[in-house]
């Protein structure tokens, strides 16, 4: 059965149905996931035949707040959550039933033909992709910095966690070193590709450090200007002279686009360092000559030492942190595998502090742990004495 379960309910129109469940295939086979084996997408028609043990979310479609009235009901019993599907403009308490009005809806475009936005909440919610939408603004000041600046209002305002150099980085703080660590935890780097973008050895390194993470780049690239061509394969957006205006600001309509492609790009970026993590974790418990089980429930990974410690690892993309840990430990309480529970992150790029703060935790916490990808090998032998 099933491991992930999406119930589409209320009052969804056609075409929304079919552009939702074409977002949440391809996002899951980017994660190895297959539908309907491990990812099921179901309508009030066959709700029923869900799996109640799967991860499960509800996304109800406003409009007559009394359709699947009774569903939503047996939903809420079951402790599923339900997100409130609304258009931009419409009022979610007459549109949705009473029972869910008060929870936050996704608020949807009226011109919204993909629904990206949409798909990213549902695989949020599942635990599939992190909360936190996080973006890396690269850019030469002397180029573009009013660009840079409108990007950085126009995604925050979008809900968009937005790394800027010039807004993000306190007085005191090491500049580089901080620079590096956010750059870790982010899932796209925006590429402002201006004709002297590589005149800079640091627009230069953010680039190829964001290519050595595997975080997915979106090129913007200025009018007369051929773009880097070792990018070629990126997503890109090509301007033209009448994108941008005598200041060099950028049209509110291609805002608008270069953040929908930022959403779109984010669960692809997720889904590859995900992937990178489990093939290297992978390598290493085998190096050593335990057993590598599987992937199960919220993505974890069900590894023997070779001892026969039996572990439950939890591949976490960017910087992990306590809340993290305490998220972990209960999925686990809850999967009642019986496994010694660990997060599994790559520590390349994060602040020392940063390392220095987790080793600290995992003195304080003896139910969970973390484990660096790249020392697996090493320290799992140790964990199985």
């Amino acid at each position: 059965m099933a491991l992930y379960e999406v119930l589409i309910v209320g009052s969804p129109k056609p075409d929304q149905v079919a552009s939702l469940t074409k977002q949440l295939v391809d996002v899951a086979k980017v994660m190895s996931l297959a539908s309907p084996e491990d990812l099921s997408i179901r309508t009030s028609v066959d709700w029923l035949s869900r799996n109640p043990k799967a991860a499960t979310v509800a996304l109800y479609f406003g409009g007559d707040p009394t359709v699947d009235l009774k569903i939503v009901n047996q939903l809420e019993a079951a402790k599923v959550p339900i997100v409130p599907v609304v258009e931009k403009g419409a009022s979610v308490t007459a549109a949705v039933p009473g029972e869910i009005a008060q929870t936050n809806a996704c608020m949807l475009e009226v011109d919204d033909d993909t629904l990206e936005a949409l798909a990213s909440v549902t695989l949020e919610v599942l635990g599939l992709l992190h909360r936190q939408r996080r973006i890396f603004i690269s850019y030469r000041r002397s180029d573009s910095r009013e660009a840079a600046l409108q990007l950085f209002d126009e995604l925050s305002s979008r809900g968009f966690d937005v790394f800027l150099d010039t807004h993000d980085i306190r007085p005191a703080q090491a500049f580089q070193e901080m620079l590096w660590h956010r750059l870790s935890d982010c899932d796209v780097t925006i590429m402002l590709d201006t004709k002297d973008y590589f005149g800079s050895k640091w627009t230069a390194q953010e680039l190829g450090r964001s290519q050595a993470l595997g975080i997915q780049i979106l090129r913007v690239v200025w009018p007369e200007h051929s773009g880097s061509r070792h990018l070629s394969l990126s997503d890109t957006v090509r301007l033209s002279k009448s994108d941008l205006d005598a200041t060099d600001r950028l049209s509110p309509e291609l805002l608008g686009i270069i953040a929908k492609k930022a959403e779109a790009l984010r669960s692809r970026s997720i889904a590859t360092r995900h992937l990178d993590l489990v093939g290297r974790l992978k390598s290493e418990v085998v190096r050593i000559g335990g057993q590598f089980e599987g992937i199960g429930a919220f993505r974890s990974v069900s590894l023997t030492l070779p001892g026969g410690r039996r572990l439950e690892a939890y591949p976490i993309v960017g910087v992990p942190t306590a809340e993290m840990l305490n998220d972990i430990q209960d999925k686990a309480g809850k999967a009642g595998h019986g496994r010694f529970p660990c997060l599994v992150y790559n520590h390349i790029g994060i602040r020392p502090a940063w390392i220095e703060h987790l080793r600290w935790l995992d003195a304080q916490i003896s139910s969970v742990r973390t484990l660096k990808v790249s020392d697996a090998g090493w320290e799992l032998v140790e964990w199985d004495q």
